[in-house]
């Protein structure tokens, strides 16, 4: 049988998009050569897409690469995509790649691919609504408090840092509402200091979010689609310094941040923190796989951050750790993502 053809896209417009070249490759890597022929697509920063050969893939940077496309690469046309691949493993995070806005483009061109559909990816990416949406059922999320821009920029700033102080308090955090993995993310510890956080934020989205400070264990749990969705072993990330918070090099990248799989905590807190990331799954029709990034705190209460509805897939990423714990190994876990897919879109009436 001929084996099928799975276009790995990677890169991207995002501020993750040097991430993304590290899931892609790896994904490249591990991939069941038996069973698929995976062929590399690097997005650029126009978001056009190339394929491009191992020469290419390897380099250190998205940048990099971007250098020699013309040179090296083959452009590969939207509308041609469908006549090059079987199926596109989305090894793309953060805007314009984990947001629906490249599900859309492959629902149009009828094309499976992995992780979520248009609405939960959309929804997944937008912290604001997410919360809102997680809150009406019934899932534990930060206190929140949404500041769009025209809000800080108008007449309206003195009652918005009112709103702050008596909503959410110092210490707290400020976030773009749209950016994943520690992009612009501020802890403040006085209202001095509100301006700029909100500033950085507002330089990578539109809205910002400002967020209860939570103390107690981070804890990230990844849930496959298998016969039906199930969770992971769930894992605790340490961060560099013990105040900060979570970096995208303690994330992501190899000898930076600490993970324990499983989390030092009971077992009736680890099942805990799989109900709730199994919870927030099926709440927000999440398909294929997902990693939710959760607080343990002192009182008991699991608190869901964020879902990732395309999570980190390079070489230390804590879902690896995760698959492991359970005798996956890579390549199965790969594997099982692609039969979840093609199962997914297979079985659909619509978009995903």
């Amino acid at each position: 049988m001929d084996k099928m053809k799975i276009g790995i896209i990677l890169g991207g417009l995002s501020s993750e998009k040097d991430i993304s070249l590290e899931s892609g490759r790896n994904i490249f890597s591990k991939i069941d050569r038996k069973k698929y022929e995976p062929i590399s697509i690097f997005m650029d920063s126009r978001a056009a897409l190339w394929e491009i050969p191992l020469k290419l893939l390897m380099r250190n940077s998205t940048r990099d690469i971007e250098d020699d496309l013309r040179e090296e690469a083959k452009p590969l046309l939207y509308e041609d995509l469908k006549g090059r691949i079987d199926l596109a493993f989305l090894a793309l995070h953060g805007k314009y790649g984990e947001d629906g806005c490249m599900q859309g483009l492959l629902e149009l061109l009828d094309i499976p691919y992995t992780g979520s559909g248009v609405l939960a990816s959309a929804l997944g990416m937008d912290k604001d609504f997410c919360r809102r949406f997680l809150a009406a059922s019934g899932i534990d999320v930060p206190k929140t408090v949404s500041v769009p821009r025209q809000d800080w920029e108008s007449p309206r700033q003195a009652d918005t840092l009112e709103r702050i102080e008596a909503r959410i308090g110092f210490p707290c955090v400020i976030k773009p509402s749209r950016e994943g993995c520690s992009t612009a993310v501020t802890k403040i510890v006085s209202r001095a200091s509100v301006g700029r956080a909100l500033e950085n934020a507002f330089a990578w989205d539109s809205t910002a979010l400002v967020e209860e400070f939570l103390t107690g264990v981070e804890v990230t749990c990844g849930v496959l689609e298998g016969e039906k969705p199930f969770p992971l072993v769930p894992s605790e990330t340490i961060p560099t310094d013990a105040d900060s918070i979570l970096s995208l090099e303690d994330k992501f990248l190899y000898g930076k941040g600490e993970n324990k799989t499983p989390a030092r905590l009971p077992e009736e807190v680890l099942k805990k923190i799989q109900d709730t990331a199994l919870a927030t799954f099926l709440a927000l029709n999440l398909r294929c796989y997902a990693r939710i990034d959760m607080f343990v705190l002192a009182d008991g209460r699991v608190v869901v951050l964020e879902p990732n509805t395309l999570p980190g897939m390079t070489p230390s990423t804590v879902l690896f750790h995760q698959a492991a714990a359970l005798d996956m190994t890579q390549s199965a876990l790969i594997d099982l993502i692609i039969a979840a897919a093609v199962k997914a879109h297979r079985t659909k009436r619509g978009p995903l």
